[in-house]
């Protein structure tokens, strides 16, 4: 098949890693654990805000990354991934990005306008 030759001669996906891979850089100083942040967001007009938990390398992948626990469900782990723990959370308010999607600031947790007679 396909796939095995490519695993055979070390192609695509197979192929050793390089050492010029590009690395992102580091974290910058203002993004610091328990500062509070707005995540970039690739659907318009959706913020995502929570706390920085975690800031660092990882063993998923290469590059420095930052660890956030969103206020709202809208994550995708619980701050542990591939069964490696960076951090504690609730299950789906963790999230890890790059740290030039994080915007650190005076962002307080938004109350949704929603009353327990509306559900």
């Amino acid at each position: 098949t396909v796939l095995a030759y490519k695993q055979r001669h070390h192609m695509g996906r197979f192929a050793p890693k390089s050492e010029e891979t590009v690395i992102h850089s580091p974290i910058p100083t203002e993004v610091v654990v328990g500062a509070r942040c707005e995540v970039e967001s690739s659907e318009p007009g959706l913020r995502k805000r929570g706390t920085v938990r975690f800031t660092g390398t990882t063993q998923f992948n290469s590059g420095f990354w930052v660890g956030i626990e969103y206020d709202e469900p809208m994550g995708k782990n619980d701050g542990s991934v591939q069964g490696e723990r960076y951090f504690s959370c609730r299950p789906n308010y963790g999230v890890f990005v790059r740290a030039d999607k994080v915007k650190v600031g005076d962002f307080p947790v938004e109350d949704l306008d929603i009353d327990d007679e509306e559900m």
